[in-house]
This record gives structure tokens, C-alpha cells and sequence, in this order.
């Protein structure tokens, strides 16, 4: 908790808003999507889907390869609580659809898609993209796979297994404009999808890291990002942290708050 505490503080202070910020790209994402409102009836089709979650009383035995839960003392657990805890807050699920909406990705790769509320978010943010996502938990990935078919959101296709398994395959058969990280917030496998995925990337992808200052390692992942030399705009919003490849861009590193 200390860590949160003090890891937020320092972000207060090296933080900005859209008027500290002089880069046009980096401007007009902060000005025309963080600081936008999510339409309506695509925040009503969210809630709808959260809600369904949040009354799943049901339980489930969850096979969780990434860091563990600090919350959760067993691996059997009620939906609803998995939903209301690990699941993806409001903010953040509003803020992906705008994302989603303002770079139109037409190809979008998850890791970790647990109940799907973040996977949703990325199909609600666009339609007509095509969604890939992946999760290591098959009973997880169960009741995500019937939340997408009662909602009928189509566009996304969901693969179980261990992601050193799937995401080698996945990642030879395709090129994405945006690739959320959500599925392992330790250093050592961050920075091992990260550098796998660099080969799907192109010039105006975008990737999202999920938890950035989850811990001091995820951190210390997010500097080793920052560094690479294929990266040359990154933004640090506390909770998320954007890493663009643009080569028309000089290296910057943003610290905004959303």
C-alpha cells in the first residue's frame, strides 16, 4: 500500500495536462480522446455487460498464470467478484473505447482477457475491428466466450492456452495497430511479450500497458519500454502507459494526467 501511496505522489508531481504538453501528436490525443466523453449508448452496452457479471453469483476455479491475486486467497472464486476486483474499472473501460474510437485500429490484439469486460470495451470502441484475445484460464475464458455471444460481439476471437504456446503463432499470422497488455504484470514476462510483439508492430501501432506502477518491477519494466530504441513517444498515465513507434517523432516521454 505504501508503494501505491508514494508511487502516485511522485506521478502527481511529474504530471501534466494538455497544457504542458508541445507535441501536436501527443496534443491532439490528449485534447480530442483522454479528455473526451464516451458516448452514451456505448457506455449503456458496457454497463449492461458489467452488470450480468456483477450478479454471476456462480463459482469457478481460476488458473492464474500471471503474478497472483493480492486480493483473492483461493483460485475458487465467484464471478461477480472477479468481475467487481480484477475486472477493468469504469474509467478505464471508457477510456479504451475513445481510445479504440480515435486510432481506428482495424487489427487489436489482447493479452489477457479474463471475463471480457476489457475485451468488450476494445469491440465497443470499434466494430468492425478485428479483435484477437488471449487467456491462459479456460473456465475465465468460458463465461468471457458467453458474455460476447449473448451480446453479440462478433469481431472477437478468443484463444485459451499459456501465451508462450499462443502468442508465437498468433503473432506470425498477423500485424496489429494495438496490442493491450493485461495478462502478466511481472517484469520478466512484460518485457518478454513486449519484445516478441515488436515484431507485429509498424509504424503507427500503439501498445498499452496495463499497471505500469502496479509494483517496482512493473516500473522497472516500463523504463527498460521507455529505452528501447524502436520506441519514440511514451505516455505514462499511472494506471496505463502508451508506447508509440512513430519514426517521424523525436524521442519524448510523457507523464499526463487523465
Amino acid at each position: 500500500m505504501f508503494f501505491k501511496i508514494k508511487s502516485y505522489f511522485i506521478f502527481l508531481i511529474k504530471s501534466t495536462n494538455k497544457h504542458g504538453i508541445h507535441s501536436p501528436f501527443v496534443y491532439n490525443l490528449v485534447t480530442k480522446c483522454f479528455n473526451k466523453k464516451t458516448a452514451v449508448h456505448k457506455l449503456q452496452l458496457l454497463n449492461s455487460i458489467r452488470n450480468i457479471l456483477y450478479k454471476n453469483n456462480y463459482t469457478i476455479e481460476v488458473n492464474d498464470f500471471g503474478n497472483g491475486s493480492k486480493v483473492f486467497k483461493s483460485n475458487i472464486r465467484k464471478i461477480s467478484k472477479i468481475a467487481k476486483i480484477a475486472g477493468i474499472s469504469k474509467k478505464r473501460a471508457s477510456l479504451l473505447i475513445r481510445v479504440v474510437e480515435y486510432f481506428n485500429p482495424t487489427t487489436i490484439l489482447e493479452l489477457g482477457c479474463s471475463l471480457g469486460l476489457g475485451t468488450s470495451s476494445l469491440s465497443i470502441g470499434n466494430r468492425n475491428a478485428k479483435i484477437i484475445s488471449l487467456e491462459g484460464c479456460k473456465n475465465t475464458a468460458k463465461i468471457a466466450q458467453e458474455t460476447f455471444n449473448f451480446f453479440n460481439l462478433l469481431n472477437i476471437q478468443l484463444i485459451i492456452g499459456e501465451f508462450n504456446n499462443t502468442l508465437p503463432q498468433v503473432l506470425l499470422e498477423n500485424k496489429f495497430d494495438l496490442i493491450y497488455f493485461d495478462g502478466n504484470h511481472q517484469k520478466e514476462a512484460t518485457l518478454q511479450y513486449f519484445n516478441v510483439c515488436l515484431n507485429s508492430a509498424h509504424n503507427n501501432s500503439v501498445f498499452i500497458f496495463d499497471d505500469i506502477n502496479w509494483s517496482k518491477e512493473m516500473q522497472e519494466a516500463w523504463i527498460e519500454i521507455k529505452n528501447h530504441r524502436r520506441v519514440t513517444v511514451t505516455i505514462d498515465t499511472y494506471f496505463w502507459g502508451f508506447v508509440f513507434f512513430r519514426t517521424e517523432q523525436v524521442k519524448q516521454h510523457f507523464t499526463i494526467r487523465v
